[in-house]
């Protein structure tokens, strides 16, 4: 029996069963997951044998490359797919033309299509673009995705994470954890061994690949003490050529093509018999590959420095002599063989590659490798990698590297006395400081880089500069100087017949104008949409949808938002431009937390997640204000981090939202001081700068804790509430559709029927401190039957979970830790903690054993996850 696929039986008919409803169009993700040589390789072998007839299996690989293969694993496909993949793959720089290629190959006949990607954890940027494209799709697809990786060697910063967070989203995915076999496994594959079963088992602790390795060197003598003796112990017996070209094949992390077999070895494929025997390779016609990854590394790693340096320079070689070799290997192996000079020569090459493909990690790898050798380019060379390192590190959010060489770059633009390009990277330091959280340092870049273009005679530049500062004075509320500036760029930009530039300037003027209370600006921001749509620019379109759906949600126009988010979503999502993808799904969040639907608005909040700034700080303010509203734990950490992103930004638009949520948890918990702390000098900062929908929310917290307001001639239903227009503010907030705040106004009328309409409400909701609140506030007033409060077993769950509370406890069952927990939903172990503590306190539970048994009890369990 093939090593693995004892006990795997289990997952091999999940997969066939995925196949099958597969074929009826009922498309599925499959997750196969587990430690290095549990046997994910050798069930994916498996498969073929329990699939339905005329299944169509493609094989993708990605390789341990120190720095990826663009789009590796779908480079691996050609020669089995269609030509539109084909050539979409190999030439690589248009990502949208390769992910529509690979959704008309897994829609095209035979049905269905199973698609491997095997050790996904190694998967370059662009491969995992394009698994995000087909994640999302898949449920609509006549195919099966399956994604093999290990688990164990994820940190929480690995790429692969963001791809797993959005498969645990996806309409259908299955997870086929692989666990090591057990003992009766390891005793069945010892049978016709020599070694003691018990023994066996001892040494590899049932991992299948360790035990095939380990009874494969065995025979009378004893077990070798590591899996690399187990490997080494293989190679014994072999001539010293077949030794040699093992270790030769070992240095290269992929399977070598056979051009390449015959380069690097004198004998060829001949030379390969023994080792073949031995079960050490795999051969085909086309190309040769260890057996296992493990081996390979087990060969390479007993290799002494000198001689693995010198067999990788003897593959840079044979790669630099070959016509269409791919730069990045070439740089892998010359990075291996300390090889500088290739490194500088084709690096640049290979950052190239990987920006057209979409892989800007790999990117700003390969720049940051060439870097080192500064002094072998000329200073405008120099300059130019500079920015494009700068510019890898903005897309890929690693601000410090970003601004550090974005900073050099500008430094040698000075010395060259480039007076345009001085300019163009004035402007770009600007966007990566603003990008960074430098909000003084983005305007200080932005003001010299207009001082430069000013008369440079570059109508293009000078446009993108004024748009620049426009756009950072819009984001400062200082909209006079955004719309004079904004208005210079536009002017420019029609001049220059630029539409790219023009979509931008006209979405700062427009936004700056609509936040001032201008009406006129909502014509502007749609101008800039239809401007940037008809132009084919994506990210000027979604910047101009996010523009006009956040001024929406500002002044309380949620129809309109929600005639806007579906259009603006669909561009992000079929664009695959993440960012504003994410940005749109906390806008989402916003849009959800305002209909009081506070489980979906926690879902689109995590989208927000990232490392995107600009959608971070928002994301965090709505699901701390879901926490506030229903009396969940772990609001204040969620505040802090909020509050010193908007600090950085110095920005209303972060500052204000943040300090209106501190300031009602503090209301909510009796604390008047601290309330009027949180919001007193940013309510300052909003009237200085005009914004009225802050300054109404704002103002009214400040009323509401007892510190005088000026009164507001606004129609604002806080404006109205600060000003005791109670009434008229919830009959504002009803027509708006914001449930919570209406049930919030009802509750200030004097009259107690309207605050027991109040709590009835607030009770449905699930908003527990402020129903609390109105239930003392009624007791007060001398009502004799208030009610207590609906019984937990008539809301959502008879538990009163969320969704995310439902998942946690499943896993809880199954005896996880919360480190654990935090690996299998892809969220922070202290995000975990606060899940587990609202457990705890819903179920009335002191211990997890208990929260186990009360579920129980209350019917939410058992659960089966497939």
């Amino acid at each position: 029996m093939d090593r693995g696929i004892l006990e795997r039986e289990p997952q091999l008919a999940l997969l066939a069963t995925a196949a099958r409803e597969a074929a009826d169009g009922a498309g599925s993700v499959a997750l196969v997951f587990g430690e290095a040589g549990i046997g994910k390789s050798s069930l994916v072998k498996a498969m073929p044998d329990r699939l339905p007839p005329r299944s169509r299996i493609l094989l993708g690989q990605c390789d341990d490359l120190a720095t990826r293969r663009p789009l590796g694993p779908f480079r691996d496909l050609i020669g089995s797919v269609g030509a539109e993949l084909a050539r979409a793959v190999m030439e690589g720089g248009d990502r949208h033309r390769v992910y529509e290629a690979l959704q008309g190959e897994l829609s095209g006949v035979p049905h269905p299509a199973v698609l491997v990607v095997e050790d996904v954890h190694w998967a370059d940027e662009a491969s995992l673009d394009a698994l995000r494209f087909l994640v999302r799709r898949m449920a609509r697809l006549p195919a099966v995705l399956v994604l093999t990786y290990r688990d164990d060697e994820l940190s929480r910063e690995h790429p692969l994470r963001h791809l797993l967070g959005q498969v645990s989203r996806a309409d259908r995915v299955h997870r086929l954890p692989l666990a090591r076999l057990s003992e009766d496994a390891v005793r069945t594959l010892s049978s016709a061994s020599p070694l003691d079963p018990a023994q066996v088992y001892e040494v590899t602790s049932g991992n299948p690949f360790f035990v095939t390795e380990i009874l494969a060197a065995g025979g009378a003598g004893t077990v070798p003490p590591t899996v690399v003796d187990a490997v080494l112990a293989r190679l014994r017996g072999l001539d010293g050529r077949s030794v040699d070209a093992l270790e030769q094949l070992a240095v290269v992390p992929s399977a070598v093509e056979r051009t390449l077999v015959d380069t690097l070895l004198a004998d060829g494929l001949a030379g390969l018999a023994a080792a073949e025997q031995r079960g050490l390779l795999t051969v085909t016609p086309e190309r040769v590959a260890f057996r296992h990854e493990l081996i390979r590394r087990a060969v390479a790693d007993s290799l002494p420095a000198a001689r693995r340096i010198d067999l990788d320079r003897r593959v840079l070689t044979a790669l630099v002599a070959r016509p269409g070799s791919d730069p990045a290997r070439i740089v892998h192996h010359a990075a291996q063989a300390g090889d500088q000079d290739a490194i500088a020569r084709y690096g640049p090459d290979a950052a190239r590659d990987a920006t057209e493909a979409g892989a800007h990690r790999e990117a700003a790898a390969h720049l940051r490798l060439v870097l080192r050798q500064r002094r072998r380019y000329s200073p405008a060379e120099l300059a130019d990698l500079l920015e494009r390192y700068a510019v890898e590190c903005y897309t890929i959010a690693d601000s410090v590297e970003a601004v550090a060489a974005q900073r050099d770059a500008v430094a040698l633009r000075r010395s060259l006395g480039d007076t345009l390009a001085l300019g163009a990277d004035l402007r770009w330091l600007s966007r990566i400081h603003w990008w960074a959280g430098h909000a003084e340092e983005a305007r200080d870049a932005a003001r010299e880089a207009i001082a430069v273009l000013e008369h440079a005679g570059d109508d293009r530049l000078l446009a993108l500069a004024l748009s620049n500062t426009a756009q950072l004075r819009m984001l400062s509320d200082r909209y006079a100087e955004a719309i004079a500036h904004g208005e210079r760029a536009i002017a420019l930009a029609r001049r220059a017949d630029d539409a790219a530039i023009l979509a931008h300037a006209l979405n700062n003027v427009g936004s700056a104008r609509w936040r001032s209370g201008d009406p006129d600006g909502r014509r502007q921001l749609e101008e800039s949409l239809a401007v940037a749509l008809a132009a084919g620019e994506v990210e000027h379109a979604c910047r101009s949808y996010a523009n006009i759906i956040w001024s929406l949600l500002d002044n309380l126009q949620y129809g309109e938002a929600d005639r806007f988010l579906p259009p603006a979503m669909e561009l992000a999502d079929r664009a695959e431009h993440l960012g504003f993808f994410n940005y749109l799904h906390v806008e989402k969040a916003m849009r959800r937390l305002a209909a009081a639907d506070w489980d979906d608005a926690e879902r689109h909040a995590e989208y927000g997640m990232h490392e995107f700034v600009p959608a971070r700080c928002p994301a965090l303010t709505v699901l701390a204000r879901v926490r506030v509203r229903c009396g969940r734990p772990g609001a204040d950490e969620l505040l802090t981090q909020a509050w010193e992103i908007a600090v950085r930004a110095g920005e209303l638009q972060r500052m204000a939202p943040v300090a209106a949520v501190r300031a009602e948890a503090a209301w909510l918990r009796g604390d008047h001081m601290a309330a009027a702390e949180a919001v007193r000098p940013v309510h300052e900062q909003a009237c200085r700068l005009g914004h009225g929908p802050y300054r109404a929310e704002l103002g009214y917290w400040l009323a509401k804790v007892g510190r005088p307001v000026a009164v507001e001639d606004s129609d604002h239903p806080y404006a109205l509430q600060a000003a005791g227009e109670w009434k008229r503010a919830a009959d504002l907030w009803r027509q708006a559709g914001c449930p919570y705040e209406h049930a919030a106004a009802l509750a200030e009328s004097p009259d107690p029927a309207d605050r027991l309409t109040a709590l009835a409400r607030l009770d449905a909701l699930g908003a527990e401190p402020l129903a609390r609140l109105v239930r003392a506030e009624l007791r007060r007033l001398g009502v004799r039957h208030v009610p207590r409060g609906p019984h937990a077993a008539t809301r959502g769950n008879p538990g009163g979970l969320t969704e995310r509370q439902l998942q946690v406890l499943r896993l809880l069952v199954k005896g996880l830790t919360n480190p654990e927990i935090a690996d299998r939903l892809v969220v922070s172990v202290r995000t975990v903690d606060n899940h587990v503590r609202a457990v705890l306190e819903k179920l009335d539970a002191p211990t997890r054993r208990r929260a186990v048994a009360r579920a129980a009890e209350l019917g939410l369990l058992p659960y089966r996850e497939t």
